[in-house]
């Protein structure tokens, strides 16, 4: 046992604790990964049913102060009704798939009831300072027929962007059917859809939800998983080496034994 001895040295004893410490940890963020695996896989699952559902008219799921669930979101539906190009809005510092800052176009569709149903047509450019309201393409004149994705209203905590005040007229930061209600007088269907049809070039389309890369989390939980079994592995290899360095060193400087007398 004095070949280790050295272990019990301040240098080893720390390096040790550590690598004791290191796997446990490294075994959490093993699981943490396992569990974002789990969520982005499920929420792909859900996003990939929602949009391959058959489509229904948006007052199946959706109605003035209703909050859309997740099994709702991405819902395709569609809507009926006339645009109202009078009480459109835009919503600033929005970016397209190439990531371009503009606006999305948000044009108020009057169903034959009187309800709204808040539409984000599709992404236009900025064309330098927001300051004034763009020119805006013009939807279908008269009653029109839509398709989109139903979305939940938009909110700060959910999305990390700020609800500026003072901001220049018909212009908004965030898509919310309740603070709409209130600027249109009107009832206003909870969310908004973003329409997919009928194709227009102008407002650009939004495109469809990318999904999250889940396998990239299953192969970082093997990872963190493959680095804890190899913490012990590494310590051994470490100890081996400092014991055969320790040896070579005292073989170096053992005193040599003095040849025998000549008879």
């Amino acid at each position: 046992m004095r070949r280790y001895r050295f272990l019990l040295s301040a240098q080893w004893v720390i390096l040790t604790l550590v690598s004791i410490a290191l796997i446990p940890t490294m075994i959490r963020l093993g699981i943490w990964q396992g569990h974002r695996y789990d969520e982005r896989t499920a929420r792909n699952n859900l996003v990939s049913s929602a949009l391959h559902a058959k489509p229904v008219p948006v007052e199946q799921l959706s109605a003035p102060g209703h909050a859309v669930t997740r099994t709702e979101k991405y819902r395709t539906v569609t809507a009926t009704g006339t645009f109202d190009t009078a009480k459109e809005v835009v919503v600033r510092r929005r970016t397209n798939s190439d990531d371009e800052v503009g606006y999305h176009v948000l044009t108020p569709l009057v169903l034959a009831d009187g309800k709204v149903v808040l539409v984000n047509r599709g992404w236009i450019p900025a064309n330098g300072a927001q300051t004034a309201f763009p020119k805006i393409p013009a939807p279908p004149a008269g009653r029109t027929t839509i398709t989109g994705r139903l979305m939940a209203d938009e909110t700060t905590a959910a999305s990390g962007i700020k609800n500026v005040k003072g901001l220049p007229d018909r212009q908004i930061m965030l898509i919310n059917s309740t603070e709409e209600a209130h600027r249109l007088g009107a009832q206003v269907l909870g969310g908004y859809v973003e329409q997919t049809g009928p194709q227009t070039d102008s407002p650009e389309q939004i495109s469809d939800p990318g999904s999250e890369d889940a396998p990239l989390n299953y192969a970082y939980m093997i990872q963190w998983w493959l680095f804890a079994a190899g913490v012990p592995v590494g310590w051994w290899f470490l100890v081996r080496r400092e014991i055969r360095d320790r040896e070579e060193a005292a073989a170096e400087t053992a005193p040599e034994e003095p040849e025998p007398a000549a008879v």
